[in-house]
C-alpha cells in the first residue's frame, strides 16, 4: 500500500538503503534513486558541505567581484550577509521534502512535474551542473598551475597562451585534465567517501585563509589598509539598486546547489539536523569568510601595490615556496570539494533519472565530467563582467524550477508526498498526470525561464541580476494559480 509522507514524520520505506521495492517500475528507479531508510548525516556534515561550497576559489572571486560594482567594503559585507540569509531560508524550504521522503531532487520533482516530466528539471539542472563543474575545475586547476610554476620555473613557456588551443595554454590543459582525473577518482569511490572528503575540505581552507590574512595584515600594517577597494565609489541613493543587485548576485551564485540541495538533505537524520547545519554553514560561516576575503583583498594593495581578488594569485606572490604550495594546494582541495558535491553529485542523479536502467549514478557523473571539458569553462569566468553575465544566465533557468517545486509541495500538495507513487508509471498513479507529464508545471517553468532570459539578453545589467527572482516568482505564481483550480486538495495525513 502506498503511504503519504508529511514533512517532519519518520521516513516510512521498507528494506535496506538502496533496495528497490518490487512494485517500483524499473524505468523509474535503480539503487541510487530509491528512497533511503537509513539517514545518517548530522548537522556537522551539512555545515561541512556549506564550508566546502563557500570556501572555494569561485566563492572568493565572486565575493571580490562585488567591489567592481562601486560598493564600499561595509556595503559589500551587508550585501553578502543579506544574500546568504535569503539562501539559508530558501535551502530550508527545498530541503524539507527530500529529507522527509529520503529521495533525491529529480525524484521529488516527479510530484510536481510528473513521473516522466521530472526529466525536464533534471536535464536542465544537470546541464547547468556541467557548466559549473567545468568552471570550478578550471579555477582549481589554476592553483595547480601556480604550484607547478613554483616548483619547476622552467615550465613557464608552457603557460603561454600560444602553446595551447581554444583559449587555454598547454600547462593550463595539463593542470585542468589533472584536476579532472583527481575529482573523478574521489567521486567514483561513492557518497561516503565524498562525505569524508568534504568534512576535511572546509576547515582546511579556513586555517590557510586566517594565516594568509594575518600574514598580509602584518606585512602591510593595519593603518595602511583601506577596506574601500572600489575605484569609483557610488554615493547617495544610487548605491541602493547596486546593493540590491549584489544581493541578487549572491543568490544566483548559490542557486545551483540550492535547487538540488535535496540530493544531500535526503541523508539527514532529521530536518532539525539539516536546519542547524545550514545555519552554521551559511549565515555564520559566510560572514566570517566574507570578512576574511575583504581584509585579505584590501591588504594586497599596500603589500603588492595592486588589488588582487583571486586567492590563488595572492599566494603566488609570496616569497616562501612552502607557503605558496601550501596555500595553492589548500584552495585547490577546497574547490575540488565543492565541485564534487555540488556539480558531480547533482548531474549523477539527474542524468541517471532520465534512464535509470542504463545510466547509473556513476555514469551520470561521468557524463557531466566529459561535458565540462567541451564547454571551455575558462571562457565563462574570465572577468567580473563575464562572471555576472554567467550567473545571471544560469539563474534564469534555475529560478523557475525552484518556484514550481516550492509552490507545488507547500501550496498544492500541502507537504504530503506519496513516495510509492513517485516510482510507478501506472495511469492511475497520483503523479502520472497526462502520460507522465504535468503540463502546468512544465508550462509555468517555460514561461518563467523565457521571461528571465529575455531580461538577461535584452535588459540592463542591473535588471539581469534579478533573473533568478524573476523566473522563480513567475513560475511560482503561474503554477499555484492554475494548479489550485485543477488539483483537488489532498486528504489530511
Amino acid at each position: 500500500m502506498s503511504e503519504a509522507i508529511e514533512t517532519g514524520t519518520p521516513v516510512a520505506t521498507s528494506g535496506t538503503p538502496g533496495e528497490v521495492k518490487a512494485s517500483y517500475d524499473d524505468r523509474l528507479t535503480n539503487e541510487d534513486l530509491a528512497p533511503l531508510k537509513k539517514q545518517t548525516w548530522k548537522s556537522y556534515n551539512f555545515f561541512a558541505f556549506w564550508m566546502s561550497d563557500v570556501h572555494s576559489v569561485g566563492g572568493y572571486v565572486t565575493a571580490g567581484s562585488l567591489f567592481a560594482l562601486g560598493l564600499a567594503a561595509w556595503q559589500v559585507l551587508i550585501a553578502l550577509l543579506v544574500g546568504i540569509v535569503i539562501v539559508y531560508y530558501l535551502c530550508n524550504l527545498v530541503a524539507r521534502p527530500s529529507q522527509a521522503t529520503g529521495t533525491p531532487y529529480p525524484v521529488i520533482s516527479r510530484s510536481a512535474f510528473g513521473v516522466l516530466g521530472a526529466n525536464v528539471p533534471a536535464i536542465i539542472r544537470g546541464l547547468i551542473a556541467v557548466a559549473w563543474y567545468g568552471i570550478q575545475t578550471y579555477l582549481a586547476s589554476q592553483s595547480l598551475v601556480v604550484v607547478i610554476l613554483k616548483l619547476w620555473p622552467g615550465a613557464a613557456p608552457l603557460a603561454d597562451d600560444t602553446t595551447g588551443f581554444v583559449g587555454l595554454s598547454a600547462l593550463g590543459w595539463i593542470a585542468f585534465l589533472g584536476m579532472w582525473i583527481v575529482q573523478a577518482v574521489v567521486f567514483w569511490r561513492g557518497m561516503e567517501a565524498i562525505r569524508r572528503f568534504i568534512d576535511f575540505c572546509g576547515p582546511a581552507v579556513y586555517v590557510v585563509m586566517f594565516l594568509l590574512a594575518g600574514y598580509l595584515v602584518i606585512q602591510a600594517g593595519w593603518s595602511n589598509i583601506d577596506l574601500n577597494l572600489s575605484e569609483n565609489l557610488v554615493s547617495g541613493w544610487g548605491v541602493v539598486p547596486i546593493m540590491l543587485g549584489a544581493i541578487a548576485l549572491v543568490v544566483s551564485y548559490f542557486s545551483g546547489p540550492m535547487l538540488n540541495y535535496g540530493d544531500f538533505a535526503r541523508y539527514g537524520r532529521s530536518f532539525a539536523d539539516v536546519k542547524k547545519g545550514n545555519f552554521l554553514g551559511l549565515p555564520l560561516n559566510f560572514i566570517v569568510f566574507s570578512l576574511l576575503v575583504v581584509v585579505t583583498a584590501a591588504a594586497t594593495v599596500p603589500v603588492f601595490g595592486r588589488l588582487i581578488d583571486d586567492p590563488v594569485q595572492t599566494v603566488a606572490q609570496l616569497d616562501s615556496t612552502f607557503a605558496v604550495i601550501l596555500g595553492a594546494l589548500t584552495f585547490m582541495i577546497a574547490t575540488v570539494g565543492i565541485n564534487i558535491v555540488a556539480n558531480f553529485v547533482s548531474p549523477a542523479f539527474d542524468f541517471s533519472n532520465v534512464n535509470p536502467k542504463k545510466i547509473s549514478w556513476r555514469m551520470g557523473g561521468m557524463i557531466a565530467a566529459v561535458g565540462s571539458v567541451l564547454i571551455t569553462p575558462w571562457n565563462l569566468y574570465s572577468s567580473p563582467e563575464v562572471i555576472h553575465y554567467t550567473l545571471d544566465s544560469l539563474g534564469a533557468f534555475i529560478g523557475p524550477l525552484y518556484g514550481v517545486l516550492i509552490a507545488d509541495y507547500y501550496l498544492i500538495k500541502k507537504r504530503q508526498v506519496d513516495v510509492d507513487a513517485l516510482y510507478t508509471l501506472s495511469p492511475t498513479g497520483k503523479y502520472h498526470y497526462t502520460k507522465g507529464y504535468n503540463p502546468v508545471a512544465i508550462g509555468s517553468t517555460a514561461v518563467g525561464a523565457v521571461v528571465a532570459i529575455l531580461v538577461v539578453l535584452l535588459g540592463s545589467s542591473s535588471a539581469a541580476a534579478y533573473s533568478w527572482f524573476i523566473g522563480a516568482i513567475i513560475a511560482f505564481a503561474l503554477h499555484w494559480a492554475i494548479s489550485r483550480r485543477t488539483v483537488p486538495a489532498p486528504a489530511a495525513a
